[in-house]
């Protein structure tokens, strides 16, 4: 792996290629968790192998590899978003935190995933962020230059759209089964 990166380095395009089949299904993945839609996930993972090859002199061989393209894909999603002002918020009164109640035998991932999508940019990318890949407030806040409180209050209207599209999934599988 060390001659691969050395050899991105270096601008040599076997290696590149090399490295893009090696990786690109799994940024995907992540470019997908925090796009609108399966097109835009495809956007975003060739403007994140785009940052990636320009940016790969930075990485200094310390810390995993795989957790440095990563960071590099997300931060290049959320550039967009920025860009966009996605994040302005008019109120920003913290919503109670809502617990989600997600029943395995009755929803799949893929169900899940696009409901994720469904949500408003600035509440999908908090939720992603904060339940999905593990990042504080502070750090998310930092991430997309908002405030800690902006960060919570998303978090919490995000759970509460998805409780309530799940609620009604729910509902409209039992009124089915009848």
């Amino acid at each position: 792996m060390n001659q691969l990166i050395e050899n991105c380095k270096r601008n040599d395009a076997k290696a590149q290629s090399e490295l893009y089949k090696l990786f690109s299904s799994k940024l995907f993945s992540v470019c997908l968790k925090y796009s609108r839609n399966y097109a835009e996930a495809e956007d975003n993972l060739q403007d994140a192998f785009i940052t990636i090859f320009k940016k790969i002199e930075q990485y200094k061989n310390k810390g995993s590899f795989e957790g440095w393209l990563k960071r590099v894909t997300i931060n290049t999603v959320l550039q967009q978003y920025r860009k966009e002002k996605v994040f302005e918020i008019i109120n920003e009164n913290i919503v109670d935190d809502v617990e989600l109640d997600i029943d395995e035998d009755t929803l799949s991932i893929d169900y899940l995933l696009r409901i994720i999508q469904e949500l408003p940019d600035r509440y999908r990318l908090v939720f992603n962020l904060y339940v999905l890949d593990g990042y504080s407030h502070k750090e998310i806040a930092n991430m997309l230059d908002i405030n800690i409180g902006t960060s919570k209050s998303n978090l919490a209207r995000a759970r509460q759209i998805l409780k309530h599209t799940i609620e009604d999934y729910k509902s409209s599988q039992s009124l089915q089964s009848l």
